[in-house]
């Protein structure tokens, strides 16, 4: 056995050391008692524990056929650099990114041809209506928010999404307590028992959906999740028609770190669920081996709405396939203060009356 000081007490992580009273390890910080058979056992199992191997080897999809590509042209938005995808009989536009104009059209070639689609299920009416619902309550929203030739500025955009999917091997330990208490007619007595608990098991990780948009939030997209992949279609540029799409400009290898820390989360997540019948749980480790990883590329369904107030910009998102809407809201402080003062004034003016009242009244 080496040297005892490499040893922390898995109860409370303080150092070990060898109790010449009861003959056995003793955590000088807990008092809890070890048989060295027994540490050492658990010792090696700590150190058996893998580590994450969650590595990727994307394929390439399809390139676009001259005949598609032809039918295409490219926006770059001069202010933010969003570049953009339409039909050729799109004219310029705004934006969706900032709200500015789109000029310079070029001809769309040379870029991965997208594997899936999933088609607009909600018209620009239902994204509409669901903005407007989004604001309902809301007393001191800024007017620009409401205005309703804003509102017609919501615009429907394919966003490109990296889809993963692979099987995971996962090993999970987690450190565990029971508890049991007594009395008796002087004292009352708890037991703490310990417990090192282990799972292994597999699962199964389908489209993965990391969006390939460096101009796009991955928080945003993934609040709006989740699409439905069953509906999902091949990709046949038919289904761009009036409507806006992104090319990517995040690659497959740059989207595998966010795609793994997703995949690893959710491990933890489940295996966690499993962990039952205990006062407490810690987990000490978990590591994930991908098998079977492979990437796909697709486009999904946004309805996107872009304001700035007060040198903020506020972007809302719905979810064009289930109707999912999200975004965040400012609020004006200056509308508040003078419902404040109006509130103020108005309760003083009922204090004041009713004390004229028990004046007049005697």
């Amino acid at each position: 056995m080496s040297s005892l000081e490499q040893y922390k007490c898995p109860c409370c992580g303080g150092s070990i050391e060898w109790n010449t009273t009861v003959q056995k390890l003793k955590c000088p910080f807990c008092d809890t008692e070890f048989e060295i058979e027994t540490l050492q056992g658990y010792q090696d199992d700590l150190n058996a524990d893998g580590r994450d191997d969650m590595t990727w080897n994307p394929e390439p999809g399809d390139e676009w056929s001259d005949a598609e590509a032809s039918s295409f042209q490219s926006f770059v938005c001069q202010s933010c650099g969003g570049e953009i995808i339409g039909d050729k009989t799109m004219a310029s536009t705004s934006c969706p990114y900032c709200g500015n104009a789109v000029t310079v059209p070029s001809q769309f070639r040379g870029d991965l041809r997208p594997d899936f689609v999933i088609p607009f299920k909600k018209n620009k009416d239902e994204a509409k209506a669901a903005y407007r619902n989004h604001l309902k309550g809301r007393k001191f929203l800024p007017k620009v928010f409401s205005d309703e030739n804003h509102i017609d500025e919501i615009k429907g955009i394919y966003v490109p999404f990296w889809l993963f999917d692979a099987k995971a091997e996962a090993h999970a330990r987690y450190k565990a307590t029971r508890l049991r208490s007594w009395m008796d007619a002087k004292y009352q007595y708890t037991e703490t028992s310990f417990f090192s608990v282990s799972r292994a098991g597999y699962l199964d990780f389908d489209h993965v959906a990391i969006d390939g948009s460096s101009k796009m939030a991955d928080e945003l997209m993934e609040s709006i999740e989740p699409f439905d992949f069953t509906e999902a279609m091949d990709f046949k540029s038919a289904y761009l028609a009036g409507y806006l799409a992104d090319r990517y400009d995040v690659t497959a290898e740059e989207s595998i770190e966010r795609a793994n820390s997703r995949i690893h989360n959710t491990t933890e997540q489940e295996f966690m669920k499993t962990v039952q019948g205990y006062d407490s749980v810690v987990p000490e480790s978990t590591s994930v081996r991908l098998t079977d990883a492979r990437a796909s590329y697709a486009l999904y369904p946004v309805w996107l709405l872009n304001t700035s107030w007060q040198g903020e910009k506020y972007t809302f998102a719905m979810n064009g396939q289930t109707g999912k809407f999200v975004g965040d809201l400012p609020v004006d402080n200056g509308a508040y203060a003078r419902s404040f003062v109006f509130t103020a004034l108005g309760t003083a003016a009922a204090v004041l009356a009713g004390l004229s009242a028990l004046w007049y009244f005697g």
